[in-house]
């Protein structure tokens, strides 16, 4: 075996991952069996419970890969090489239809001037949630990352008017009936009253001058508001269990800010980056054909011995007096160039508030079997079961 095999597959076998500091005896192996990894938490003195990972199965088949570009089924091939993705991405622009939030509504382009407004929008609803006291915290009790969603959506957003508000609520989002029915009421609602307090993305609705653009302000408020909780949460809930048993000590507390770039590391909500067609990218690889879509994987770029030291372990401290984390080699936590997130600069602040929130109210994660999952989903995020204390 060469001197650079071991380092190669590091990735690949089972490793241990220390908590920072390590004196807090909180460790990870990883096991593979029939190529799907499971990361298990230990816990050390004998006495404290473990936990676990176990990712979806197809997650797992992406983690046991050695290769940086490999062939994921007939037309779609997978990339974690830095360097192709950096080709892939700057081969072409992005498409509207690859976009999440910024792509057609109401059978129409959304304007650059619009997407203009509704990011300034929600920067502004979300700094001043930031500001504002947070709702009850026996709100973040129960099953994460739902609990902290509806959280997150009233806090930021109930004290929008009927029928606006319900565009947040995550029972009308999650049906497509009744997410018609609420668009269709408040395109026929004008709205024209003032003095009534609302946010200033349903002010977007309300100023809309027709129903074109009244159908696009919806569309880009049921979007942005779902978008921005759903990947907050995510991230907090992450990182809530990298976290481990320090999460339960009292201050001095960590830097969260570094706990959260170190998550978007290892666990990163925005896992995968899908772009479709291969024909501007069949100069970049072999692999590549005109009639396949290229999946870039952030997740496993992260990971990888190549770009990182010590690359599975939680070292929040690596992120120390890194003044923009996002200029990281091999760091792709929001998108890229041309496809970044619109809510980048919101992401880190509000999923900060919400662990300080958590944590000042002694959270506790309650899991019967000692584990959690991670289900194949556009957004990576741990399933665990939370109650707020004493």
């Amino acid at each position: 075996m060469s001197q650079a095999e071991p380092q190669r597959n590091a990735r690949f076998r089972p490793f241990n991952v220390w908590n920072s500091p390590p004196a807090t005896g909180n460790l990870f192996n990883c096991h593979f069996f029939n190529g799907g990894a499971i990361l298990v938490e230990e816990a050390a003195p004998a006495e404290v419970r473990s936990h676990s990972i176990v990712y979806a199965p197809r997650i797992q088949d992406l983690l046991a890969r050695e290769e940086k570009v490999f062939r994921i089924d007939a037309t779609t091939v997978g990339v974690s090489d830095c360097d192709l993705m950096a080709e892939v991405v700057a081969a072409r622009p992005v498409l509207s239809t690859e976009r999440s939030v910024y792509k057609p509504a109401a059978g129409a382009e959304i304007p650059h001037d619009s997407a203009t407004r509704t990011i300034r929008a929600l920067g502004q609803d979300v700094m001043e949630g930031i500001r504002t006291p947070p709702p009850p915290a026996s709100g973040l009790d129960g099953a994460w990352p739902y609990a902290a969603t509806s959280y997150l959506r009233q806090w930021l957003f109930a004290s929008d008017p009927l029928p606006v508000s319900l565009l947040s609520k995550r029972r009308v989002t999650r049906s497509h009936t009744l997410s018609r029915i609420v668009d269709r009421a408040i395109t026929v609602w004008p709205e024209t009253e003032g003095g009534h307090e609302r946010t200033a993305l349903a002010e977007q609705i309300r100023s809309a001058s027709g129903t074109q653009e009244r159908r696009q302000a919806i569309a880009m408020y049921r979007r942005a508001t779902a978008t921005l909780c759903d990947g907050v949460a995510a991230l907090a809930g992450n990182a809530l269990w990298l976290l481990g048993p320090a999460r339960e000590q009292e201050e001095p507390r960590g830097d969260l800010t570094a706990v959260l770039w170190e998550t978007l590391r290892l666990l990163p909500p925005a896992w995968m980056l899908y772009r479709t067609g291969g024909e501007a990218y069949t100069g970049l690889h072999p692999e590549i054909r005109p009639e396949d879509n290229v999946a870039l994987f952030p997740l496993l770029m992260h990971r990888h011995p190549d770009y990182w030291s010590a690359p599975m372990e939680f070292r929040p401290e690596r992120w120390a007096g890194v003044a923009d984390p996002e200029k990281t080699p091999a760091f792709m936590p929001f998108g890229f160039d041309g496809a970044r997130c619109w809510a980048k600069h919101l992401v880190v602040p509000l999923a900060e508030r919400l662990l300080t929130v958590a944590l000042d109210n002694q959270l506790v994660i309650r899991s019967p079997q000692q584990e959690t999952h991670v289900p194949l989903r556009s957004l990576l995020s741990v399933r665990i079961d939370v109650k707020t204390g004493p």
